[in-house]
């Protein structure tokens, strides 16, 4: 008969780490923020920071199992054992510290805590409001898991380790795969929307001038001559959803469950209507703008520009996504942080544009949506393939560890 144990005949939570008091204040130890501590090559190591008294960031020691608390960080199941350059680091608090004992190993337990029924039961125990709940230590604690000894649970941390190994180097080559194909098409966009010949395309399409190399019979011209910026708010009546714009697809319906979300007062929102050009002026330089094809409001902070008739809005989507763009963007953004760099609306106003003939602006705009479309199409496989290797992962670490399927 299977029997089951707390974790904590297995582990501690929250174990203290007495190295600390003997290091010398000032030492680099390595430092796990969230969005750091991923399972596999994900994980990120190479963050430091210097030892100090007054930091209150989760102490841990090397081999420590860190598993994130907090929604949605804790439903992915990146629980980590880590393993550090250091010996003891420090962990976002956003994260539960579980020691194994010497008679547990540790990969059992990581094993666990990435299987559905803790990650199930979890998620009806958390704890808190909104986006921000969190599972408590008391959970991790009397969480009951597979009672084994040491030597079968190293058994089951080989075979899942080799199992996954394989699962996640196929995962991998999928997003490599996902990774060229996205690289293609941008090449292929700005090929096309500046008008240069594949003969000329891997010298021209680096250039960070946004009309280097366009054909001498296209007119130029500058962004704040065509393109004319909308003041329309939602005031009291939203004329549609809530709007995000995405660096791969542009202007959607918002379906996050994280991240933007709209606040509960949305008369300030922006409204914008199909044809216009919607923007976020703090992530320009990553794709964070297009021509949206919805009726709906988007965040204060963007922008919505109506668009002259001298354009076909779908070339200009085209346009502003290609990668030539996206590097003119970053050159002329501005702000200290690296993921706050924004585009000031008088510097967005000079910037460049072409302006080919509206005849051959819908010439490219038809030949770049059938190419993105073929683009959207393998990758929609891609992503399809991933998500049912993923759930391989899930179903094989869960009849695992609990039993259901016994490993030699």
């Amino acid at each position: 008969m299977t029997a089951f144990a707390p974790v904590w005949k297995f582990a501690v939570v929250g174990p203290a780490t007495p190295e600390f008091k003997s290091l010398v204040e000032g030492t680099d130890v390595t430092f796990m923020p969230l969005e750091a501590i991923w399972p596999g090559a994900s994980c990120d190591y190479g963050r430091t920071l210097p030892w100090s008294p007054k930091l209150s960031y989760a102490q841990f020691r090397r081999g420590d199992i860190l598993v994130p608390k907090i929604t949605p960080t804790f439903e992915a199941g990146r629980t980590i054992i880590a393993e550090t350059p250091s010996v003891v680091g420090l962990a976002s608090t956003e994260v539960h510290v579980v020691r194994a004992n010497e008679d547990t190993d540790p990969r059992f337990l990581q094993y666990t805590f990435q299987s559905q029924p803790f990650l199930d039961e979890g998620a009806h125990s958390l704890q808190g409001v909104g986006n921000l709940r969190r599972i408590t230590p008391r959970f991790v604690h009397e969480y009951k898991v597979l009672d084994v000894s040491r030597d079968d649970q190293a058994r089951i941390g080989k075979y899942l380790d080799r199992e996954t190994t394989e699962i996640e180097e196929i995962i991998g080559r999928l997003d490599d795969l996902a990774s060229t194909l996205r690289h293609r098409e941008s090449l292929v966009r700005t090929a096309l929307v500046c008008g240069i010949s594949a003969s000329h395309h891997s010298n021209q399409v680096s250039s960070r001038s946004p009309l280097s190399g366009i054909p001498d019979h296209w007119q130029r011209t500058k962004f704040g001559y065509d393109f004319t910026e909308s003041t329309e708010r939602n005031d009291d009546n939203p004329p549609g959803p809530l709007l995000s714009i995405s660096e791969y697809r542009g202007v959607e319906l918002n379906t996050r469950t994280e991240g933007q979300q709209a606040s509960l007062d949305v008369s300030k929102y922006r409204v914008v209507r199909p044809g216009q050009l919607a923007a976020n002026m703090m992530w320009l330089n990553h794709g964070g703008i297009g021509v949206s094809s919805l009726t709906g409001y988007i965040s204060p902070d963007y922008k919505a520009f109506w668009i002259s008739d001298r354009f076909e809005p779908r070339y200009v989507h085209h346009l502003f996504r290609s990668s030539r763009y996206i590097d003119y963007f970053a050159a002329i953004a501005t702000g200290v942080r690296p993921n706050a760099q924004r585009v000031t609306k008088t510097v967005l106003d000079a910037t460049p544009v072409p302006l080919p003939p509206l005849d051959e602006q819908i010439k490219i705009a038809d030949q770049l949506d059938e190419a993105t479309a073929l683009v959207d199409a393998m990758l929609t496989k891609v992503a399809e393939l991933k998500a049912l290797l993923l759930e391989r992962r899930a179903a094989l670490i869960t009849d695992v560890v609990t039993g259901r399927k016994e490993v030699a």
